[in-house]
């Protein structure tokens, strides 16, 4: 009984939190609900001021799917997903598993701002890591196919992802935490919305690269190679995995940019057989075929 009053509590706190977030009844810094909606709209009016592929619709293909995806990720899933992972923290400290348990470094005596990007620079590289696990290993690749059906590129492409990839890229966040002692900095949103505002952009149909610093910064013009049709055989698995930060393809020699024309087909082998509604494709994966 106790798992499972914690189980129904969280769920209930997530949905508590999110309506207040809609009826601005929490911090502006906190409101994740409408900075996802500022960030959403601020790219995609880049988008139509200064297009990359002027061919391109505003309302690009799937636009309306991709925008569902980007509130159901966000808020729907996570509102069904907070009671597990409660009570899985739970557990883990009846086992005296706490954020401290596996910290290597302390790092509450830098300032601020060199925690923040600390925590910045690790989280991202996890993310990269997870995000090459996605593309090598044909179980995970069935799920990850979802983010990489999309046929036009646009902001909200970004959060158009199956279900199941917040399974695995949540707890290795975490872990990535611990590391750190269980850091979590009151000002870690700074962190939250700037990756948003990194991915949105990555995936938008706006020609960047941010000169020398985009050996540093993921940027549209590298992203979009990640979502190419067609790649060198010695690139079979992908190319370009980095989340926020490019610096983890220069390093480990992932990089792949041979022209940034914007024109490429999109997709991956067999994408013609994705299904085309949004229930469809969340149980997709789930079916042993490609």
């Amino acid at each position: 009984m106790e798992f499972l009053d914690l189980f129904f509590k969280a769920i209930k706190g997530t949905i508590d939190w999110t309506w207040r977030s809609i009826v601005f009844d929490v911090p502006w810094y906190t409101n994740y609900f409408w900075g996802l909606i500022v960030i959403s709209i601020g790219v995609w009016l880049l988008e139509i001021a200064f297009p990359w592929r002027k061919e391109q619709s505003i309302f690009r293909k799937d636009f309306w799917l991709d925008a569902f995806y980007m509130f159901f990720n966000f808020f729907i899933f996570a509102i069904a997903i907070s009671g597990f992972y409660k009570v899985l923290e739970a557990l883990f400290l009846k086992l005296g598993l706490t954020m401290k348990s596996v910290s290597l470094v302390d790092i509450s005596n830098l300032p601020q701002w060199g925690q923040l990007l600390i925590f910045f620079v690790l989280s991202d590289f996890v993310q990269w890591f997870t995000h090459v696990l996605l593309h090598r290993f044909r179980v995970l690749w069935r799920f990850h196919k979802v983010h990489h059906s999309v046929k036009e590129m646009g902001f909200a492409a970004h959060l158009r992802y199956h279900w199941m990839e917040n399974i695995l890229y949540k707890p290795l966040k975490v872990f990535a935490v611990m590391l750190l002692g269980g850091f979590e900095p009151e000002q870690a949103f700074i962190v939250h919305f700037v990756a948003i505002a990194i991915g949105h952009l990555n995936h938008a149909n706006i020609k960047l690269t941010y000169g020398p610093l985009k050996y540093i910064f993921n940027n549209p013009v590298m992203h979009l190679y990640h979502h190419a049709y067609a790649l060198p055989k010695n690139r079979a698995y992908g190319v370009n995995f980095g989340i926020s930060l490019s610096l983890w393809d220069y390093i480990f020699k992932t990089n792949y940019i041979p022209e940034d024309s914007g024109t490429i087909t999109l997709g991956y082998d067999g994408d013609q057989n994705m299904p085309k509604s949004f229930f469809k494709q969340v149980i997709y994966g789930f079916r042993k075929r490609d």
